[in-house]
């Protein structure tokens, strides 16, 4: 890539006033098919809903295939953590990592822009995420 080397400096300053949310983005991928993908899913699936339950999951989910119909084994997930090497800390003991089941890549990510709406209706216990 040529031009100017842009830093992590460059983008807080020109991204100021927006949230600057440091998050980690964990990309997961099978390694040897998905038959041992499976054999772990239960282990996997617990091992998210307590980072979900400890603050540190932000969001997690599969990616589908381009017909988006069928899975091939691969999924992200967010996570907040104090820095890369903790990240990576937290990827690592995944049953599915930690199994060899998948391998997984972690990147640094900076939440700047989006929107959440939350609606709750007390009277019939409805929600709607938007």
């Amino acid at each position: 890539m040529s031009g100017p080397k842009i830093t992590r400096s460059d983008i807080l300053q020109a991204s100021k006033g927006m949230l600057q949310m440091q998050l980690y983005a964990v990309f997961t991928r099978p390694t040897n098919g998905l038959g041992p993908v499976m054999e772990h899913i239960e282990e996997h699936l617990a091992f998210q809903c307590d980072l979900e339950r400890k603050g540190i999951m932000f969001g997690a989910g599969p990616f589908w295939a381009d017909n988006e119909e069928d899975w091939h084994g691969e999924g992200m997930v967010i996570i907040r953590a104090a820095s890369l090497a903790d990240a990576r800390a937290i990827a690592e003991s995944d049953p599915m990592h930690s199994s060899g089941a998948r391998s997984f890549t972690v990147r640094p990510w900076l939440l700047n822009e989006g929107g959440l709406t939350v609606r709750v209706t007390y009277s019939d216990g409805a929600r709607q995420i938007d």
